[in-house]
């Protein structure tokens, strides 16, 4: 058999998060910190859907206790989580949200 020359991008990502949990809680708190706009907050949305993706979905929402289908609806490009749905899954991650001041820039 032979062995592929290189490795689709998504397919090593997904690689790297589910073997570094220390870059995936990295990935996941820059993307917070970048959810400014819009746009930020899907890119956020996107960045939780792939470390769950990495931990298993099934895993993740049954620890978040909500249905999968329900639970890729909110983190999809057009999901809008509520607040106790996005704290359930970010919990069933093995992370906690954190509050602090605006660094100047």
């Amino acid at each position: 058999m032979k062995k592929r020359a290189s490795v689709p991008y998504d397919e090593w990502f997904q690689e790297v998060l589910e073997k570094d949990s220390q870059f995936a809680v990295d990935y996941l708190k820059t993307a917070f910190e970048e959810a400014t706009d819009a746009i930020g907050r899907k890119v956020l949305l996107g960045a939780i859907k792939q470390v769950a993706k990495a931990q298993g979905i099934n895993k993740v929402a049954q620890a978040a206790g909500i249905r999968r289908e329900s639970l890729s609806r909110a983190l999809s490009e057009r999901g809008n989580p509520r607040i106790d749905t996005l704290l359930s899954i970010i919990h069933a991650i093995g992370l906690e949200l954190t509050v602090k001041p605006i660094s100047a820039k």
